[in-house]
């Protein structure tokens, strides 16, 4: 998934249905991925979809000592340019009030 892929999705769908929600967050988690989402009905149902953006991850740096009942950290470093694009679909359950995720195995090109 590319950011132009992403953006010729959101016109199709403002084109072809009512969009409810169209906002943007960043994840408070180690690295802070932006999430971009989409909440409008299509003949699916009520439909979710994100947008993921996340910085590479380049390495996992782990601190150490030798003595015994030392701690281990494991320090993440990300890169500052390159980041990694992913795309989830989620469908409305109207039985447990919650967004399931949709298997990507079931849509076909």
């Amino acid at each position: 998934m590319t950011l132009e892929k992403w953006q010729q999705i959101v016109g199709q769908i403002k084109d072809n249905f009512s969009v409810e929600e169209h906002d943007s967050y960043q994840e408070e988690e180690p690295g802070g991925a932006e999430v971009e989402y989409l909440i409008f009905p299509s003949p699916l149902g009520r439909t979710k979809l994100e947008f993921i953006a996340k910085p590479v991850l380049l390495e996992k740096r782990t601190n150490y000592s030798k003595r015994a009942g030392a701690d281990v950290r494991v320090e993440n470093v990300y890169s500052e340019e390159e980041k990694t694009y992913t795309m989830k679909a989620y469908q409305w359950d109207e039985e447990t009030d919650d967004w399931t995720e949709i298997d990507p195995k079931n849509f076909q090109l």
